[in-house]
């Protein structure tokens, strides 16, 4: 039952991830953080299979950090995209692929626009202006499509995520609880309160 959402703005990415972690009919945890800093400006909500989506999200935060050590500059958001999209087609073709879905979020700092991808276990990529990956999505996709303005203050932004979280909990069976909200522009990445 997870749910994540994103969507941009004039300079800035909204990424919102529920925190709960749950196997079956079980809550094992309320308070996961399902999203990963992994640049100053680059950002991941993932979702899927419990064990791969904190094994691939690792694996791409110190890859992509070990990028940056060795060249001495972090990866753009597109070139993130496309590195993790490969790192994605490749477990495919092994004995273990991971059943992960992304959400990756980033302000280009040289070009000085926002990116959004939207990233699922087949390795498929798509720059999109919002996104939702989970059960969440089938309700979310909707609003967003109505709400989002490309153009919106951060604070329309968070109107507009705040009837996705809202319609969410009112709609689904089971409703996911706690979200944990971060927004990534040309000042870095933060925390809100939603």
């Amino acid at each position: 039952m997870e749910t994540s959402f994103a969507l941009t703005g004039k300079g800035y990415v909204i990424v919102a991830a529920d925190t709960t972690a749950a196997r079956s009919i079980v809550k094992m945890q309320i308070d996961q953080d399902k999203i990963k800093e992994l640049s100053p400006h680059l950002l991941m909500a993932y979702s899927g299979e419990p064990g791969d989506t904190v094994q691939f999200a690792e694996y791409v935060e110190r890859n992509i950090r070990l990028y940056q050590i060795r060249n001495l500059y972090p990866l753009r958001p597109a070139a993130a995209a496309s590195w993790i999209r490969r790192s994605l087609a490749e477990s495919l073709r092994s004995r273990n692929p991971y059943s992960v879905n992304l959400l990756l979020g980033g302000y280009d700092t040289s070009s000085h626009t926002p990116n959004l991808y939207w990233i699922d276990h087949w390795g498929t990529v798509v720059e999109v202006p919002f996104a939702a990956h989970g059960y969440g999505s089938y309700f979310a996709l909707s609003l967003l499509d109505r709400y989002h303005d490309p153009e919106a203050s951060l604070e329309e932004g968070l109107a507009a995520l705040k009837r996705c979280i809202d319609e969410v909990s009112k709609r689904l069976v089971v409703d996911p609880g706690k979200y944990k909200v971060k927004v990534v522009d040309k000042d870095g990445i933060r925390e809100v309160e939603i």
